[in-house]
């Protein structure tokens, strides 16, 4: 499991680092502005990322069902051969379609539109600037948006119906609640992710959507990746209790 916590951890630091920077940048001054090889390089890198997320976090739920569903055989399913495997895939798989709709998205026309209407360089934000047909462009994107994002929620969702399954079978209390503990924080990561992401790919645009789904894009391209970290370590114990003391110690001075 921290294993590909680990990975999960190396994509929201980079999916910070691609964003966070430049937008500091313009909202402190007043030209806001972005080179083309800035602009290639946080399309290229926020497509990779999100597309390795997204296999990665079904990954995550197969772990998790060998671990709950098949506890006596989880060190021999999940051995690190097939942990690094699963990594590899996801990260290869990621920038992999990024290189593809990267290419597809950069090769349009623009005809001299430079004025990008959003806060990072997007797929649906640089279609807007092209001056040709973009009908191709936005089935293409719909049909990578139903693969990398319905597919694996489709996954998720079986998963966790034969963990919910297997946590009901168990007598104790309280092995009932370590189950819950262990999946509930991917659960909470999936829900943010996910529903964020289909909200601007897969639903269909509207003329009130406009300044939506850039609130979703900064939701899941900045705020999510920074909840992450917190969801997980609230697992913890000692995290949980230095947590408490620390929120009793601030009421306490006031």
């Amino acid at each position: 499991m921290y294993f590909f916590l680990t990975n999960l951890s190396a994509i929201d630091l980079c999916y910070i680092t691609c964003t966070v920077p430049q937008m500091l940048v313009n909202l402190c001054s007043n030209r806001k502005v972005i080179s083309f090889g800035g602009c290639v390089v946080q399309l290229f890198m926020f497509l990779a990322l999100g597309a390795t997320e997204c296999v990665l976090l079904p990954v995550m739920s197969f772990d998790r069902f060998v671990a709950i569903c098949r506890p006596l055989h989880y060190s021999v399913i999940m051995h690190q051969r097939l942990c690094l495997q699963l990594a590899a895939v996801s990260w290869i798989i990621g920038f992999g379609n990024s290189v593809w709709l990267s290419i597809l998205t950069l090769q349009l026309p623009r005809c001299g539109h430079y004025v990008i209407d959003h806060f990072l360089c997007e797929v649906p934000a640089l279609l807007k600037l092209s001056c040709a047909d973009i009908t191709a462009n936005e089935a293409e994107l719909f049909f990578v948006s139903v693969v990398f994002h319905l597919t694996p929620l489709t996954l998720i969702l079986i998963s966790y119906a034969f963990i919910a399954r297997a946590i009901l079978k168990i007598q104790s209390v309280e092995g009932r609640q370590k189950a819950f503990g262990t999946c509930g924080s991917h659960l909470i990561v999936v829900s943010l992710f996910y529903g964020t992401a289909v909200s601007m790919y897969l639903l269909p645009p509207s003329p009130h959507s406009k300044n939506w789904r850039k609130m979703v894009s900064l939701f899941y391209g900045i705020i999510a990746p920074m909840l992450n970290p917190l969801i997980y370590t609230l697992r913890n114990k000692e995290v949980k209790e230095a947590f408490k003391r620390l929120i009793k110690r601030v009421l306490s001075k006031n």
